[in-house]
């Protein structure tokens, strides 16, 4: 499985890549911001899983996540956020999230969204 982790706070990054190796993810890719994902997607790298933080600079996870969708990537993305409800978490999920968790991501919460993952590639 390959996972990107697209967030712009370094302490979230480790976090949510030290959780990720310990679930076995061992092919992961960092950056900070919505832009870099969009330009490691189309470098022509695929992902199973990105894990998409809402607010960041350059790029926020909103657009990033329409624009990932209207370039067809399918991987899944979840959206993990400080936000715990609102207009803005809702125009998140409507951008094309398959998943949304509240920050801090702990790892039943990963392990829910993997496991998510794993049901549809058995499809």
């Amino acid at each position: 499985m390959r996972a990107l982790v697209v967030d712009d706070d370094s302490t979230n990054r480790i976090i949510h890549q030290t959780l990720l190796r310990k679930l076995g993810v061992k092919s992961l890719e960092m950056v900070v911001n919505g832009k870099e994902a969009l330009d490691i997607h189309s470098s022509g790298q695929t992902f199973d899983l990105i894990l998409m933080d809402m607010d960041m600079p350059i790029m926020n996870g909103i657009q990033a996540t329409k624009e990932l969708r209207a370039m067809g990537v399918r991987s899944m993305i979840a959206g993990i956020s400080t936000r715990a409800e609102g207009e803005a978490i809702q125009e998140f999920i409507n951008a094309g999230l398959d998943d949304y968790q509240e920050k801090p991501l702990t790892s039943s919460k990963l392990k829910s969204i993997l496991h998510k993952i794993s049901h549809l590639m058995d499809n």
